[in-house]
């Protein structure tokens, strides 16, 4: 009984050693061991209260988003530019056709001011509780929704868009050298030309070799930097290139002689929609950026996000709103097919008005770009893969283990990408079940986890805002659907373009 008892006292009780060491300068030191609590240091300690609740959670700097914090306001905003422009912001114009110039520049700026205010949300809520970062989309969303719930709603949304921009990045990316090979030999009299397949294996080898040279996320700082610079680059060129290109002659500007008809004039209206929501991406990458900057007690990492994020995005306003204005005043119909967007005007149409040079650089900086982009997304994949081996394992993943993921995880994009060349046109659907990531997810977690005053303004505003955005992605699911049923699908299995 006594003996139970002792043991007892000594479990409830901090039991510290202090011992005596004498440097070779006389000092005297004192060392506190705990045998029974210890505070870890600030690299060792969990990001959520999802991993304190866990059983063999791996230390967060074993993790490539987390193993680096040592970032800054400069490389957010690299990371958030070569994440945020994209392809998809070439297909903007096409949006004008069908909205107007007036609903057209409305919903952008509507569009933009509210995912510019979600992003704001997600940095507040990287650090809502002390002593606690939420450095994954997917912990912020437990925590909000609880682990069941927060799951659901979490994992494949925020899996598609990191896996499935990786799919979309080879498809557009390889389709894209093969334009620029195409360029450089038109004349050439080679025999075997390198299919669009095997020009996918070359993207994807290239994203492997870069992928291998950066271990984490911030390692990704240059990559970003020069993949930035190239997304804002193409931008920039196509709409001068345009505006060089003056408006062309029989241009319909009036959205009712666009449609033959009612229904088509409808569906017209919601793709338009669905190209300007889907134009802005990467919140499922936000936090995880977030995760790569210090913080500390006098400095929080909002701070340094805040600026990354307001840089970021005035970059991403000045290509997105003259691209998309330019492309809608001068080319117009005329150019811009309606299953595409300006880089298949490029290739189809205005590289008979453009110099060469100016087409071959636009092609390699969308590659460049692809590349870069490819690597965040990804890594968010690799951070997954390596948590769930070094919980198994109880250890760091290992260099080799570290390799194998990242080819295994670049053979399986490449094995979709060759297998559903055909996912960009279904990236209206898919893009609508993801969009509550960026529209409606952040408002409606910033409500569970800050809990402001029930029927306050910020109470209706994000509840409004998070209820609206589900709608919304319902609602372009139901159009993608209809399209699908109207227009049919070129399922071309296994036979990429």
């Amino acid at each position: 009984m006594d003996t139970e008892m002792v043991g007892r006292h000594k479990e409830r009780e901090i039991v510290l050693e202090k011992r005596i060491h004498i440097n070779s300068g006389d000092d005297i030191v004192c060392h506190c061991m705990v045998e029974y609590y210890s505070t870890p240091p600030e690299s060792e300690q969990p990001d959520s209260n999802e991993d304190r609740k866990g059983i063999n959670q791996p230390p967060e700097d074993w993790l490539p988003i987390t193993e680096s914090r040592k970032g800054n306001s400069w490389t957010a905003t690299f990371h958030l530019v070569s994440s945020g422009i994209g392809i998809q912001t070439l297909s903007l114009p096409l949006a004008f056709m069908y909205l107007g110039r007036f609903w057209g520049i409305l919903c952008l700026s509507v569009a933009f001011v509210w995912q510019f205010y979600t992003i704001l949300l997600l940095v507040d809520l990287h650090e809502s509780t002390s002593s606690t970062r939420y450095s994954r989309y997917l912990q912020l969303s437990v925590a909000a929704f609880g682990v069941k719930l927060g799951k659901v709603l979490a994992i494949f949304p925020v899996m598609y868009l990191s896996g499935g921009s990786c799919v979309m990045f080879i498809i557009t990316g390889g389709g894209t050298m093969k334009l620029f090979y195409q360029l450089l030999c038109e004349d050439c009299s080679s025999k075997y030309p390198l299919t669009t397949t095997e020009w996918f294996l070359v993207f994807i080898c290239l994203a492997i070799l870069v992928s291998l040279f950066c271990p984490n996320l911030n390692s990704l700082a240059f990559v970003s930097f020069i993949g930035s610079i190239m997304a804002v680059g193409y931008c920039t060129i196509l709409w001068l290139v345009v505006v060089a290109k003056g408006r062309v002659d029989g241009v319909i500007f009036d959205k009712s002689k666009v449609a033959e008809s009612e229904s088509a004039r409808i569906r017209n209206i919601m793709n338009a929609l669905g190209i300007i929501f889907l134009a802005f991406r990467g919140h499922n990458v936000v936090l995880e950026i977030q995760g790569t900057l210090p913080s500390t007690p006098n400095r929080s990492s909002s701070k340094f996000m805040l600026k990354g994020v307001v840089a970021s995005y005035i970059i991403i306003a000045m290509c997105f709103f003259p691209l998309t204005a330019a492309g809608y005043w001068a080319p117009g119909n005329k150019i811009i097919p309606a299953n595409g967007g300006l880089l298949t005007a490029l290739s189809t149409t205005l590289h008979h008005h453009t110099l060469k040079p100016v087409v071959g650089l636009l092609y390699v900086q969308v590659v460049i770009s692809c590349v870069a982009a490819f690597q965040i997304y990804g890594m968010v994949v690799y951070d997954n893969l390596e948590r769930a081996y070094a919980s198994s394992k109880s250890q760091k993943c290992p260099k080799l283990t570290r390799i194998g993921i990242r080819i295994f995880f670049g053979g399986l994009t490449f094995f979709i990408s060759v297998a559903f060349p055909f996912l960009p046109s279904l990236g209206l659907l898919i893009g609508g079940i993801a969009l509550p990531v960026t529209y409606g997810y952040p408002c409606l977690m910033w409500v569970a986890i800050k809990r402001p005053s029930t029927k306050s303004a910020m109470w209706w505003l994000n509840l409004g805002l998070g209820c609206l955005g589900v709608g919304l992605s319902v609602l372009l699911v139901i159009c993608a659907v209809w399209n699908l049923a109207c227009i049919g699908l070129d399922a071309n299995f296994f036979h990429p373009y």
